[in-house]
């Protein structure tokens, strides 16, 4: 099973940003961008686990102490850089304690042997990435202009910037990634509440 951990959006945010991508999504039509229900926060990416360790890391999960805290959604950008991007992103901001919550999940699995995080955590919501192209947010090698962007680069600094809205979360889940050809698919598989 490919796991992973995040937070879920407010309705009424997820609805902003879709009406968003709708305006924006003409300037690069040769992209891919998301599909809007999927969006959520990434706080850690498991990877392929085996059936029988979803119960070992939802106990481990049930152990992670953190408050809710505010997160706003604002801005955008581009991974790796806007003159070789990859990806199109959205903003959040919060304090440190949507960090903390991170750092204690990669903690809490990497006792069970899942490898831990080898970058700083920075949270965005991905809209876009470019075709045949890694969604990584560091730079490779390969990385050269993508075209694809560049209609949507020239357009960014005429819009004004976008503001999503503030949501206070208070859970967080472990969801499974289903992946085909008409992109991934999301199923909660458990909540766990941030108090």
């Amino acid at each position: 099973m490919r796991l992973f951990i995040a937070l879920d959006i407010d309705d009424a945010i997820r609805e902003r940003i879709s009406l968003y991508m709708d305006g924006v999504r003409g300037f690069a039509p040769d992209v891919r961008w998301v599909n809007a229900e999927s969006l959520h926060v990434t706080l850690k990416f498991i990877g392929e686990q085996p059936g029988p360790a979803v119960e070992q890391i939802k106990q481990a999960l049930n152990k992670v102490a953190a408050r809710p805290m505010q997160i706003h959604f604002r801005g955008h950008g581009f991974f790796p850089t806007a003159k070789s991007p990859r990806v199109f992103w959205i903003g959040i901001e919060s304090g440190p304690e949507l960090a903390s919550l991170a750092a204690a999940t990669d903690a809490k699995t990497a006792a069970l042997g899942i490898p831990k995080e080898d970058r700083v955590f920075s949270p965005h919501l991905t809209l876009a990435r470019g075709r045949g192209s890694s969604g990584s947010p560091h730079p490779r090698k390969s990385d050269e202009p993508n075209r694809g962007f560049k209609c949507l680069q020239e357009k960014l600094p005429v819009l004004s910037a976008p503001e999503f809205g503030t949501m206070t979360p208070h859970e967080f889940f472990l969801y499974q990634s289903l992946l085909s050809p008409k992109g991934s698919t999301y199923t909660k598989l458990a909540a766990f509440a941030l108090k």
